[in-house]
C-alpha cells in the first residue's frame, strides 16, 4: 500500500520543488523524494495533493520563462540559489493566496444567497471543556 504523506512530508516536498534546478518532471521529483520522506511516492500520490501540484505547476511555469545563469563564484552561486527558491516560493504563495481569495469571495456569495448574515457567520466558537 502507498505510503501517505504527512503535512510534514508535503511541506519538505513543497521547498523541494521550490529550489528545484533543471528540469522538473514527476519522476524526478518521485526519485528526489525517496529519501527525504522514507519512501519513494507514486506521481499520483503527490499530485493529488492542491500544494504540491500548485508548487509543481508554478516552477514548471517558472521554468518555462528560462531563467539562465552565469558564472559566479561559489558565495554568489548560494546567495543567487536562495534567492531564486524564495522568489519561487513567494510567487507560489501569491497563487496560494489568490486561491484563497477566490474562494473566499465564493463563499461569501452563496452565504448571501442562502440568506446567511454576517452576524450568524461571527459568532464564536463554542468553548472546549476538557
Amino acid at each position: 500500500m502507498a505510503k501517505h504523506l504527512t503535512s510534514r512530508d508535503i511541506a519538505i516536498l513543497v521547498n523541494q520543488i521550490d529550489a528545484w534546478e533543471g528540469k522538473l518532471g514527476w519522476d524526478a521529483l518521485c526519485d528526489v523524494a525517496a529519501p527525504l520522506i522514507g519512501g519513494r511516492p507514486t506521481r499520483q500520490t503527490l499530485s493529488s495533493h492542491g500544494q504540491i501540484k500548485a508548487a509543481f505547476g508554478q516552477k514548471k511555469l517558472q521554468l518555462k520563462t528560462g531563467f539562465v545563469s552565469t558564472k559566479r563564484p561559489p558565495s554568489l552561486n548560494i546567495a543567487e540559489q536562495r534567492i531564486r527558491r524564495l522568489e519561487s516560493e513567494n510567487e507560489r504563495l501569491k497563487a496560494e493566496n489568490s486561491n484563497l481569495l477566490e474562494r473566499f469571495v465564493k463563499w461569501q456569495y452563496n452565504a448571501y444567497k442562502h440568506g446567511v448574515t454576517k452576524d450568524k457567520l461571527d459568532v464564536e466558537l463554542p468553548k472546549i471543556d476538557r
